[in-house]
This record gives structure tokens, sequence and C-alpha cells, in this order.
């Protein structure tokens, strides 16, 4: 079973910036595809950002230039900076993981940016 653990959220004025973690423990085989994802109030769950063991990122159109995904494969971690935030980016964020093509998310992180 792989657990997720997210952390770094909180609230910040509009231009500021945040790191989100996501720490990966338990037992798994290999995880390839990571990444984040977003869900605002009244809305459909959405991604922001992924990254493969290899490194290649790919994000949202609403994000790119100012969200920076990342992973460091000693500690199992991801992570999410965040800068240049927008009220727009309010909403809790979930981490990703897929070992042997089995999705595994975290429990999520409230992001709050004040106009």
């Amino acid at each position: 079973q792989v657990q997720l653990v997210e952390s770094g959220g909180g609230l910040v004025q509009a231009g500021g910036s945040l790191r989100l973690s996501c720490a990966v423990s338990g037992r798994f085989f290999s995880l390839n595809a990571m990444g984040w994802y977003r869900q605002a109030a009244g809305k459909q769950r959405e991604l922001v950002a992924t990254i493969t063991s290899g490194g290649s990122t790919n994000y949202a159109g609403s994000v790119k230039g100012r969200f920076t995904i990342s992973r460091d494969g000693a500690r199992n971690t991801m992570y999410l900076q965040m800068v240049s935030l927008k009220p727009e980016d309010n909403a809790v964020y979930y981490c990703n993981a897929f070992d042997r093509g089995v999705p595994y998310w975290g429990q999520g992180t409230q992001v709050t940016v004040s106009s």
C-alpha cells in the first residue's frame, strides 16, 4: 500500500509564493508518473502538473511559467513550487502517484490566495 501526504498549503496574498510537498511512503514497486491536481470549491478536480521518473514535466496552461514541479527520488518526495499566486489558484491541492497502474491520492492541502 502506498501513502501520500501533502504539506505546505496555507494562506498567502496574491503575488506570493508557496511550496507544496508530497511525501510517499509504504510499499511500492516503482512510481513512474506523479502529479499535482487541484479542486476548487464547486468545480471538478483538474490537472496542475505531472512529472515522470525521468524528469519529464507537463503543466496546465493556467500555471505554466508560475509553477514548477519536481521530485526527489532519494527522499520519495515530490514538490510544487508556486510563485505569482492568484486568487484563481484557490483550491485543495492533491498529489497523485501511480504504482503498477494503480493510482494513489493524498488527502489534500488547502491553498488560499487572498486578493
